[in-house]
């Protein structure tokens, strides 16, 4: 049985990360969630697509980066995560999306754990992809709580 996967590859500053695409559903030009009031920073607001409402996560606030405007770049990512307990839909917003690629699961390292600035508990591995680094995101622990994926993350206060 192979242990190569396909990802969606994405960008959040210099970072590349990168999703199982077995969860992804659709990416979409991005547009402005409607607002949500009392909602955590990283929870922008609601969209819907084509009859179904989608919670938007804007990447950059839930893991402690700088927010930075939209540009024509941008992107918002439609998921179905399996939860323990349901599928959760949600959009992501990223900065850029790059392609689809593989990873070889059995090559992929486990997340340093130390002097890191990435909480390793987010992150399922780390491929690689020729020079560059995909940090692959462990979608269920991402989304499961309201702090920020940044150690020491001045949005975790």
């Amino acid at each position: 049985m192979s242990s190569v996967w396909q990802y969606l590859t994405l960008g959040l500053g210099r970072e590349t990360f990168g999703i199982d695409i077995e969860h992804v559903q659709e990416i979409l030009d991005y547009r402005a969630p409607a607002a949500l009031p009392q909602a955590p920073a990283f929870l922008v607001g609601m969209i819907d697509v084509r009859g179904q409402s989608y919670p938007v996560v804007d990447l950059r606030t839930k893991l402690g980066l700088p927010p930075e405007a939209p540009t024509p770049a941008t992107r918002i990512i439609l998921l179905n995560v399996p939860m323990p307990d349901r599928t959760m839909r949600v959009g992501f917003v990223a900065d850029r999306v790059f392609e689809v690629t593989e990873l070889d699961r059995a090559e992929m390292e486990t997340a340093p754990d130390v002097g890191g600035r990435w909480r390793s508990h987010y992150i399922a591995g780390i491929g690689r992809r020729g020079e560059a680094f995909v940090v692959v995101f462990d979608l269920v622990r991402l989304m499961d709580g309201d702090a920020p994926a940044l150690a020491g993350s001045a949005l975790a206060a």
